[in-house]
């Protein structure tokens, strides 16, 4: 049996789900010969205490290097975003593979002296792009990669959140674009296995005009230009009332397929005597991609064990953060922007 101790920093909203997920993926590792155990830290001390408990974890004092001083085999960060870049250099200093929630720092400019870092010290981080990990993502990349749509002439990507975080949380956000529709642009990248080159950005806000006030949209459209010359469009909003939607509609020259198509798809028809979807909608992201989460995890504990690849590397979480740059930059500019040419931090 081996054993595998992750070390877990930060348990709030994002931590909590992820200390669950650790805890429930548990037997099916052991299942396969892996004993998973958990260790987390937090400076909220009471707090992380009873998140260990519910979930038979072991609180750790002193953040980071607590844990690292505690004999952990691997980091898992769910703090602020601001503190990515230290805690992965802690991680990495320490010889340990890192799991880290994107991004991987504050901006692209914040990020390039992690990755060089990283490539320097020869670490390993998986950031979380959940979306990599769920069903209907894999397999309309395995119809795309064994050829059964074509090649694709159109992409429609969106993400609809039902109702909006707080507007603390979105002034800190980086924006929309940044916040939300950076998994698209991932998942786009990641299943096209193209570069997107061009990004045209339009957004409003008609809902709280606090959104407004802190700087950011409700919702934003984004159309996309790939290295090939394939156009596609990604959409956001914080006002998806029927429920939380995530969807990818891929059109291409022998079929067209639809992710996130299902009877929880949080849509309604219109046309006499179809009632599909009929099931009750997804009401947030965690619900949504819960599978995809907990397999994120299993993923990140075959890379520790040295079973797999990376599936998703700091290069690629920073190219998608670079396509949300430049659609946050047309989005305040109302020009096109070319994705990599040298822009606001």
């Amino acid at each position: 049996m081996k054993t595998v101790t992750l070390g877990l920093v930060g348990v709030g909203r994002i931590g909590v789900m992820h200390a669950r997920n650790i805890a429930a993926i548990a037997p099916q590792l052991a299942a396969r010969g892996v004993e998973l155990r958990l260790a987390l830290t937090d400076v909220a001390e009471e707090h992380a205490r009873g998140v260990a408990a519910e979930v038979g974890a072991e609180f750790v004092l002193g953040g980071a290097a607590g844990l690292i001083a505690h004999g952990v085999d691997a980091l898992v960060v769910a703090t602020g975003t601001q503190t990515h870049p230290e805690l992965i250099r802690a991680g990495v200093d320490a010889g340990l593979p890192v799991f880290c929630e994107k991004p991987v720092a504050g901006s692209v400019a914040e990020s390039r002296p992690v990755l060089e870092y990283i490539a320097e010290k020869g670490g390993t981080v998986q950031i979380g792009h959940q979306r990599r990990f769920d069903a209907g993502y894999l397999e309309a990349k395995r119809r795309f990669d064994a050829g059964e749509i074509g090649w694709i002439h159109s992409l429609r990507a969106m993400t609809g959140d039902m109702v909006p975080p707080s507007v603390e949380f979105i002034a800190t956000s980086g924006g929309l674009f940044r916040d939300c529709s950076v998994h698209d642009f991932d998942i786009l990248r990641w299943l096209t296995g193209r570069e997107i080159t061009e990004v045209y950005a339009k957004g409003s806000n008609n809902g709280d005009p606090a959104i407004g006030e802190v700087g950011d949209v409700d919702t934003a459209l984004a159309v996309v230009t790939f290295d090939d010359g394939t156009v596609g469009t990604v959409s956001a909003t914080r006002y998806n009332g029927t429920g939380h939607d995530v969807r990818l509609e891929i059109q291409g020259s022998k079929s067209s397929v639809m992710v996130g198509l299902d009877d929880k798809t949080a849509l309604r028809s219109t046309e006499a005597g179809v009632a599909f979807p009929a099931g009750e909608t997804h009401k947030t992201f965690a619900e949504r991609f819960d599978a995809a989460y907990r397999a994120e995890l299993v993923a990140f504990v075959e890379l520790v064990l040295g079973e797999r690849e990376n599936p998703c590397t700091p290069e690629d979480a920073v190219a998608a953060s670079c396509v949300a740059h430049a659609a946050q930059e047309s989005l305040e500019t109302g020009a096109p922007v070319q994705v990599g040419v040298p822009a606001r931090a």
